[in-house]
């Protein structure tokens, strides 16, 4: 049978949703993977949470013929936040499909690559966001010239990203707007985009870049629990003492009384047990080390989605390459839920079509799109050990 426009569209419906859904949402990250998805409190275009804090008051103790306790019910805060958009997209040439419309192996590894690649940018850019604060930066200009731009870190660069530059207070800069980036160089920290040159007066030291189109489009990461800002989930950290988690910072050299701390500080606290750790790759090495040095052995446990992690008294402990340096997470994923309006869904036109032709271009595309945004329920059951000395 010949390869038309229509049997592909079919082929992304009925052959390829359901295992691209499976990986984005299981195998793409280690931390996803352990966090539940669910349609739960999810009303229009926001989630609306009820989070519960504290102990129900209705508790004392008395006297044989006393007054009883006053009943007191929980205490409830609801968390706010808009459903965010997420998206996917593939690019098909008319000339790709044409070439392969006798040749099924060949329209079949056609559209593989395809998928392969939107699950490669997929996993890089929604592993970003797990540590972002949901504006969307992933990076500041520490200085320009011509097209060539040094950062402050190229953590979450990579070539073929479509970058926007804004002010260092957000706004959009004119001109320079939609940049692809072509080179990174990983040792000076500098990127090399597309279009005209750049000049420091348009684009001054501090201003931010963000993936095109993203600026406070994200979802909730941690850097939104412990970051700087007093608002999360549309209330403020500064008069709600329970959304602010435990931090150590400064640590210096890792150390097992130092994590042990972080482990009972957040228990007293908040009842919550940690039961996922994730740090960077210079953490894990030191935390490696640290076993070495005192001649302890770690144990390798599975995680969910099929991954390997080393175990810290039975905690894994998972490196990842987004993770700020010299950071270690640790969390209790019970906490978390990434409420979502569906799973992953192709973005179909009025004629039931997915794949559909670029104006004026002999290019189709197609669109996943899943809304979505991360919550945590106990923010004070979370703690993070910054400034780690790493090796």
């Amino acid at each position: 049978m010949a390869i038309t426009i229509n049997s592909a569209d079919k082929a992304l419906k009925s052959l390829y949703l359901d295992a691209i859904s499976e990986q984005l949402d299981g195998k793409v990250n280690p931390l996803l993977s352990a966090i539940e998805k669910s349609t739960n409190d999810v009303w229009g275009k926001e989630v609306k949470k009820l989070a519960i804090y504290g102990l129900n008051g209705g508790i004392g103790a008395g006297t044989e013929d006393g007054e009883l306790p006053d009943a007191v019910g929980n205490n409830y805060e609801q968390f706010v936040v808009t459903l965010k958009n997420l998206y996917g997209t593939i690019e098909i040439s008319d000339k790709a499909i044409r070439a392969s419309e006798n040749n099924a192996g060949a329209f079949v590894n056609l559209l593989n690559a395809e998928m392969e690649g939107l699950l490669k940018a997929s996993s890089f850019n929604f592993g970003r966001m797990l540590f972002g604060d949901g504006s969307g930066t992933i990076a500041k200009v520490v200085s320009v010239k011509d097209k060539d731009v040094v950062l402050n870190s190229v953590k979450n660069v990579m070539e073929g990203m479509v970058i926007d530059f804004r002010t260092a207070d957000g706004n959009l800069i004119s001109g320079v707007e939609g940049r692809k980036i072509i080179a990174v160089d990983r040792q000076t920290k500098t990127i090399t985009v597309s279009g005209a040159n750049l000049t420091s007066s348009a684009v001054p030291a501090d201003s931010i870049i963000t993936v095109q189109g993203s600026y406070n489009n994200e979802i909730t990461g941690l850097g939104a629990i412990f970051g700087s800002q007093d608002s999360l989930y549309g209330l403020s950290k500064t008069t709600h003492k329970w959304l602010k988690p435990y931090v150590l910072d400064k640590a210096g050299e890792i150390t097992e009384s130092k994590i042990q701390l972080a482990l009972d500080t957040i228990e007293e606290q908040s009842g919550s047990a940690v039961n996922f750790i994730v740090c960077s790759w210079g953490v894990r090495r030191a935390l490696q080390n640290l076993f070495s040095t005192t001649k302890r052995t770690f144990d390798t446990v599975e995680l969910a989605g099929g991954f390997k992690a080393m175990s810290y008294n039975g905690i894994p402990v998972v490196a990842d390459r987004f993770c700020p340096d010299g950071t270690m997470y640790l969390l209790n994923t019970a906490d978390f839920t990434l409420h979502q309006l569906c799973d992953w869904q192709w973005l179909e036109g009025e004629d039931g079509k997915v794949l559909k032709q670029i104006a004026g271009k002999p290019v189709y595309t197609a669109t996943l799109v899943k809304y979505a945004d991360l919550i945590c329920a106990r923010p004070n059951g979370q703690g993070m050990i910054s400034g780690i000395t790493e090796l």
